[in-house]
């Protein structure tokens, strides 16, 4: 088993959990006879178990004389599990209630547990999964005596992934109804080892930016406001040590695999110990439980590395490629697509897009897809949002004639849809206005110049996902763009009552995610790519759903570079969408070569983001080559482990990168010189991944080296004239 219990192991503990994976332990504790869930230890695994010694047994208020004495203060500096408001621990609680009377107070303790193979559903949201020998569950039931509140901790350790999930079920068992005001999913105590914390941060077009903060005594925070999770903070978390590289030193590590408001942090307490949480955020939550009624929360994936970044990088890809994107795309080439809108943005026909998809088809690329501007009276991004009808003074002849013209040259077919969104300049909003999210009597905040529908509604989710699915039953669509371009506002809603507008963020989320369900069990062999205004919306909930996500809407190769390495830090380079656009970027005016655009948009999904008709025919004449190189090279990006070399993000000159594939006969590393320089000599790298013993043929040289010569010795890369040049370097076993 992957998880055990003992019984009263050692003096002033009732029971001890062990939860194992292949390289780590996380030890719980009930402790006292009250039965306080107490955290000792998460790292490396043990071969002990006898933490008597550990958990301050004997110090003040630490121990039981300070307990019975001062209750206060033991609350106050236990390390618990899942710390709750009200009753001494003036450190960042995880739950916090309000009752009928008024009152806040809540104190779970242990009441009994379960031990189960494979990993319980959470109700109506996005998680992890898998068979019942790849997955084990402890489920900790708790209980709130006076409140008639049971709080179930919920812990899954995916053994062979070095990961443990955790989520809370907190059920109403009183006769009357209590508010929840802060419900998160997981809380991390632990001794302070001068840590760090790694976050991503970032903006429109900025995405996931990788910043170091010393953790101190004020709180680390970062949180989403926002009703989306990840253009300015994305929900991911981790504490390391002083020093920690790619290789080495240690990592604590939270996602969520969430979509909406988020809150994580951490802080150092008066004792200099240290608390890491995450959950849904508490700003704008208030949550109505009535009698019998339970609320599940969504799920945190952890992890630790005692060898660095990498590591911890490595657990999070394959967890999330084995046991949470379901997609059947997921181990299979995506098509090469290309997609017209920085090629055309409004202004296209049918005919400007056969001309695109006819060029494109004998380039070797395989699917087209129609972006924004297809529907209602959509020649500007003014109008028409929710109007999902086929605007044929556009498209003449229809969709499905469009869609059987593009299949006959070979290709498959694709469509931008942004479904969450209304327009005021629509007949859907001048039919039902209330349809938009709004408080009564006060002007609505418009961004992008529209609104956000209701999806807390049920009848306005039914009517959207007609009108998306009625355009994909109408002709041979393979592809969805999903796209969501604005944050929310003004929270209100026609529908909820007054003491349940609290709820509203969250039932948003639960309505993106019941839409995205019925999508995909409707038409299951549908791509479905999510976006939200480029990256607002990376995190592992979407991914659930699809298989990729548009990684930002800077396209600039350059710029991809620390985009795409701090979304690597986290996902796989399968779930990132990256395509070759035009020059000078859209984005940012840069004009970097075709061939760097396209090694760089290599490391995700890959496709095109331009007019094929009228770029340079000397970038034309590249393409048929980038389509060979992501056919020879995909499925090891896709299925490889990554490694992250150098990063330009850090050392402002280069950037080096690399996939090495599971039996590490083949690898590939991508290096991109950003700014070149003047009397330098050839720059030695040092690969990681390879095999020491296994002898690689390096192609560009046709030379032969041991993977400890490349690892160690280091490989000599020459002087590259110019910036924005790259180089690709793909090596295999050498059996001769």
């Amino acid at each position: 088993m992957h998880i055990r219990h003992f019984e009263r192991p050692f003096e002033d503990v009732k029971d001890l959990f062990v939860i194992s994976t292949k390289n780590t332990e996380y030890c719980i504790g009930t402790v006292y006879d009250e039965g306080y869930v107490s955290h000792l230890y998460y790292g490396k695994k043990l071969n002990d178990h006898d933490f008597s010694g550990l958990i301050r047994i004997n110090e003040y208020p630490y121990g039981r004389a300070g307990k019975e004495r001062e209750k206060c203060s033991f609350h106050d500096c236990l390390s618990f599990e899942y710390p709750s408001h009200g009753i001494g621990d003036f450190r960042e609680d995880c739950l916090s209630v309000e009752t009928a009377g008024g009152n806040s107070a809540c104190l779970p303790l242990f009441d009994s547990f379960e031990i189960i193979e494979g990993k319980p559903k959470i109700t109506g949201l996005p998680a992890t999964f898998g068979k019942k020998d790849e997955v084990t569950t402890l489920i900790l039931h708790c209980s709130d005596k006076v409140l008639k509140l049971n709080v179930d901790l919920i812990y899954s350790s995916f053994y062979d992934n070095d990961v443990i999930t955790r989520s809370v079920k907190i059920s109403n068992n009183a006769d009357g109804y209590i508010y929840l005001k802060k419900v998160y999913s997981a809380c991390l105590d632990m001794d302070n080892k001068d840590f760090e914390a790694l976050s991503l941060h970032g903006s429109w077009a900025r995405e996931r930016h990788i910043e170091r903060t010393k953790v101190t005594h004020n709180k680390t925070i970062i949180e989403s406001v926002r009703g989306e999770s990840s253009h300015q903070d994305s929900p991911f978390l981790a504490l390391t040590t002083p020093d920690t590289t790619q290789e080495t030193g240690e990592v604590y590590a939270m996602n969520f695999v969430y979509s909406g408001n988020f809150r994580t942090g951490a802080f150092l307490d008066q004792f200099d110990h240290i608390r890491m949480f995450m959950g849904i955020g508490p700003e704008d939550f208030k949550w109505k439980l009535v009698p019998g009624e339970s609320f599940e929360t969504p799920e945190v994936v952890m992890t630790y590395s005692d060898k660095g970044l990498g590591k911890m990088t490595r657990s999070f890809h394959d967890l999330y490629r084995e046991h949470l994107i379901r997609s059947p795309y997921l181990h299979k080439k995506r098509p090469i697509l290309i997609n017209n809108w920085e090629a055309t943005y409004f202004e296209f026909d049918t005919e400007k897009l056969i001309a695109i998809a006819r060029q494109a088809s004998e380039l070797g690329i395989e699917m087209l897809v129609m972006d924004d501007g297809w529907f209602g009276k959509r020649d500007n991004d003014s109008c028409s949002l929710g109007d999902w009808t086929v605007n044929e003074n556009k498209l003449k002849g229809g969709l499905k004639y469009l869609v059987d013209e593009i299949n006959k040259l070979g290709m498959k077919f694709g469509i931008w849809f942004e479904p969450e969104m209304i327009s005021p300049d629509s007949d859907l909003y001048r039919a039902h206005p209330d349809w938009a999210i709004h408080i009564k009597g006060r002007e609505g905040v418009r961004s992008r110049n529209q609104f956000v529908l209701d999806l807390s509604r049920k009848d306005v989710c039914d009517h959207i996902y007609e009108q998306v699915a009625s355009i994909l039953r109408s002709a041979n669509i393979e592809y969805v763009k999903w796209d969501m371009n604005r944050q929310l506002t003004d929270i209100g809603s026609a529908e909820l009552p007054a003491d349940r507008m609290g709820e509203l963020f969250h039932r948003y989320v639960l309505g993106v995610y019941s839409l995205q369900e019925r999508l995909m069990t409707e038409f299951p062999n549908l791509l479905l790519e999510n976006c939200s205004g480029g990256g607002g919306r990376f995190d592992p909930g979407m991914l659930y759903y699809s298989p990729q996500i548009w990684c930002s809407d800077d396209t600039d190769a350059i710029e991809r570079l620390s985009i795409q390495e701090g979304t690597a830090l986290v996902y796989p380079l399968s779930t990132m969408g990256a395509h070759v656009s035009d020059c000078p970027n859209h984005a940012v005016g840069r004009t970097t070569p075709f061939m760097t655009r396209g090694h760089v948009a290599l490391a995700g999904t890959f496709g095109y983001e331009l007019d094929v008709t009228r770029i340079p025919k000397e970038d034309v004449s590249m393409i048929p080559a980038q389509v060979e190189e992501y056919h020879r090279y995909n499925d090891l990006v896709r299925e490889g482990d990554y490694y992250r070399l150098a990063s330009y993000s850090a050392n402002h000159t280069y950037d080096l990168y690399g996939v090495v594939s599971k039996d590490k006969r083949e690898a590939l590393f991508t290096f991109v010189q950003v700014l070149g320089s003047v009397n330098r000599k050839s720059r030695r790298i040092y690969f990681r991944g390879l095999d020491p013993e296994l002898r690689y043929r390096i192609d560009e040289n046709e030379r032969t080296y041991t993977g400890d010569m490349l690892m160690n010795a280091g490989y000599l890369i020459p002087e590259i004239h110019g910036d924005f040049v790259s180089i690709l370097i793909h090596m295999e076993v050498y059996d001769g």
